[in-house]
């Protein structure tokens, strides 16, 4: 998709659609009246009968509108003005794109509305943009969704800097491309994409935007001692593979914050011996959802150099039962020095996060922040609308809660209070990996904290928000690449 700012009248502006946001309520709003004198009152029309109520993300198409050159008027609903934060209109854009592609169209011209500034606008709908145009039938061979857009123009009803609003859809289109190919990451089957190819992919795509990548295998892993990685692994014929990402080859001479990205990359998880339901277990390709935001906001960074140099580290391993697996009860000594007792080898992601955080530290990083998929505890206490935060980074955290409203990626803290750690201690070896059923989603994180220790860091469990099985308005169903919007603006 081509994603170019347009400049002049909207009305006279040559596309198959035009895509024109109306809030709740606005029935004197003089833009919204001009809009339909120009339509010679086919937009009150559809609003004075109900066909059309603006409703967020719901959308009226009227064919052939007169006063136009669009071939279609798409009303779009932007819900409550007040409420029309930058997410939203990135979900707006994303509305019009889904809603315009059942109708053949190829050249969509967006209309801002609001008082956001241009730049930010402008990236946001771009996002949005690419978000709904994507596809997750990778594999189909027919019956295949071949209606993309392909271009999408951006209008604005007022003056605007030029130079910030190419500005705004460069940025736009790095980070819209960057989950777009995290989402197909996470939407690959586990026989694709196994820990090999995904380290592959990795090394692919870093010598394309400019990172710095390296793989360590599992020979280095076992000189290192990092045993509980190795552990979770030992039952799959495909060898484990750490994938190490960074985007300053200086950054070792910088002084100043060192920031660490640390993603679950496990490409099918079977729970090992511990294993799971049969139910849905065709979901844990998606596993490795953790690492695919890592991975897609590595490359993001990578075009974007933000001042401060980060690194991005993704454990990438398979977690299967065979005669050679870990057994419950197990015990093993991990990369930092500390023994796990393994009583549940269905709580593999914190074991290979734990390898991953400690060696995150011995490359300098001065803040961590480590996204997986890891606990269904968190889904029961959360839903499907935000994702598990907590840490001992408080400013960190509170940086991540307000960017909210710009990535559209909800985040909810949950407490790390001490006292839950009682849950987590072993009668044979320093940890053991998982407590009894109650506050699961925190003790995991407090099994996570034992390997950052006294490094700033915070955990985002993503188990509920990794897929989107309905479809919305403004995207399809599959992978959400949820994190790589925290990631990049966290940095930005």
């Amino acid at each position: 998709m081509q994603i170019e700012h347009r400049l002049g009248d909207y009305k006279e502006i040559a596309c198959d659609l035009l895509a024109y946001p109306v809030f709740e309520g606005e029935t004197r709003d003089a833009s919204l009246d001009l809009l339909n004198r120009i339509t010679r009152g086919a937009v009150n029309a559809v609003l004075s009968s109900g066909e059309f109520k603006p409703e967020f993300c719901k959308t009226c198409n009227i064919f052939k509108p007169a006063g136009l050159k669009a071939r279609h008027l798409l009303l779009v609903g932007a819900g409550k003005k007040s409420q029309f934060n930058p997410a939203r209109l990135r979900q707006v854009a994303g509305a019009a794109v889904r809603s315009a592609k059942p109708s053949a169209v190829k050249t969509i011209g967006f209309l801002f509305r609001g008082d956001h500034p241009a730049g930010l606008a402008s990236r946001l709908a771009a996002e949005g943009a690419l978000y709904a145009n994507y596809e997750s039938d990778i594999y189909k061979t027919r019956n295949k969704e071949e209606r993309e857009i392909e271009t999408f123009l951006l209008l604005f009803g007022r003056k605007v800097a030029q130079a910030e609003v190419r500005e705004g859809i460069r940025r736009g289109t790095i980070v819209g491309d960057a989950t777009n190919f995290a989402r197909t990451l996470a939407n690959e089957p586990s026989n694709i994409l196994t820990p090999s190819q995904f380290a592959a992919r990795a090394l692919t795509v870093a010598s394309q935007t400019g990172l710095i990548a390296r793989v360590m295998e599992r020979e280095e892993m076992e000189k290192l001692g990092m045993n509980t990685l190795l552990a979770v692994s030992r039952g799959s014929e495909e060898p484990p593979k750490l994938i190490i990402l960074q985007t300053h080859k200086d950054q070792g001479k910088k002084r100043g914050p060192l920031y660490a990205f640390v993603g679950k990359g496990v490409t099918f998880d079977s729970g090992g011996i511990s294993i799971k339901p049969s139910d849905k277990m065709e979901e844990m390709k998606a596993d490795m959802s953790g690492g695919a935001a890592v991975l897609g906001a590595m490359v993001a960074l990578a075009q974007l150099r933000p001042k401060h140099p980060v690194i991005g580290l993704i454990p990438a391993v398979e977690n299967l039962p065979s005669g050679r697996a870990t057994k419950p009860g197990d015990v093993v000594k991990s990369y930092l020095g500390k023994t796990v007792e393994i009583v549940n080898t269905d709580a593999e992601g914190r074991l290979i996060l734990a390898d991953a955080l400690a060696y995150a530290r011995t490359l300098g990083a001065t803040h961590i922040i480590d996204i997986a998929t890891l606990t269904m505890a968190c889904t029961i206490a959360l839903g499907h609308a935000n994702a598990g935060m907590m840490g001992t980074d408080q400013k960190m955290i509170d940086r991540l809660r307000s960017n909210c409203r710009i990535t559209g990626e909800g985040l909810w803290q949950l407490p790390l209070d001490e006292e839950y750690r009682k849950a987590i201690r072993s009668e044979i070896a320093d940890i053991k990996n998982v407590g009894d059923r109650w506050g699961g989603a925190v003790t995991a994180g407090k099994f996570l904290e034992e390997f950052v220790e006294d490094t700033p860091w915070v955990h985002l469990d993503i188990a509920g928000v990794d897929l989107e099985y309905d479809g919305w308005t403004f995207a399809c169903k599959g992978a959400t690449g949820f994190g790589v919007r925290t990631l990049v603006q966290l940095l930005e």
